[in-house]
């Protein structure tokens, strides 16, 4: 199997708070990897130990075959990211916005034509920042992500905040980008029913540890041997996190 990210008992402590516990993923080569867990399971976390931001406490993980922290920069220069909501030059226009991103990487000047133009705002290019529309925001965020079209896009909750409209703009743009270029992608959510729609494969975490990671029809399979009803992915990927926080009740109590 030709992975593009592996991740070694991954872990992430902060003082006695485990946020990320011993996690192992494999993100296949030109994949949409779909990353779930209910808010404050350890996603974010995850993705900014991936992108350097913040420094595993214990395990490993390699990106196109580099490992981390030797080859931390040659990582860095692969990835596309989206944390969190994304920030700009207010009094700029999204054009401009994307010119500052393009300069300090380094990166050939057509680039942030071809990042407009991926996430449909060419015509909205001249247009300041600041009077963008959330959807827009979040369009010149994956602009921002996309620049030099990097083999490996690091998106987390891309969709947050955004009306069933805008859901359904991101999502379609964001199922489209292996096929446009032959991008590996990782993207969070806390909704199933938002990803499975776009996702060749899932991984579902829960208080940082991972419950599930394999296609639709493997959870599915899980669903039935496990007693859950596996005609709604949704309800399953629910059970799924109920049944891990129970467990965890009972073990406490023990």
């Amino acid at each position: 199997m030709d992975y593009m990210i592996t991740t070694e008992h991954l872990t992430k402590k902060y003082k006695n708070f485990v946020s990320v516990n011993n996690v192992s993923l494999h993100i296949r080569k030109g994949s949409i990897y779909g990353f779930l867990g209910p808010n404050g399971a350890g996603k974010s976390t995850t993705m900014k130990m991936l992108l350097g931001l913040t420094e595993p406490t214990k395990g490993n993980f390699f990106i196109d075959g580099k490992h981390f922290p030797e080859d931390r920069l040659e990582i860095l220069k692969e990835i596309g990211s989206f944390i969190e909501s994304p920030s700009f030059y207010a009094n700029l226009t999204g054009r401009e916005n994307l010119d500052v991103i393009h300069r300090i990487l380094g990166l050939p000047k057509d680039s942030v034509e071809d990042a407009l133009e991926l996430v449909g705002l060419t015509e909205f290019g001249n247009r300041l920042a600041k009077k963008y529309s959330l959807g827009m925001k979040q369009r010149l965020g994956l602009a921002g992500a996309l620049l030099g079209r990097p083999p490996i896009l690091i998106l987390d909750e891309p969709t947050n905040g955004l009306d069933p409209s805008g859901i359904h703009e991101i999502r379609d743009l964001v199922k489209s980008l292996p096929g446009l270029y032959d991008c590996t992608i990782l993207i969070s959510s806390h909704m199933l029913s938002e990803i499975e729609l776009i996702a060749d494969d899932i991984g579902i975490l829960n208080h940082g540890r991972l419950l599930f990671e394999g296609s639709l029809d493997e959870l599915r399979q899980t669903a039935v041997r496990t007693g859950f009803a596996a005609n709604n992915l949704e309800d399953v990927f629910l059970s799924m996190v109920d049944k891990d926080n129970a467990d965890r009740k009972q073990r406490a109590k023990l």
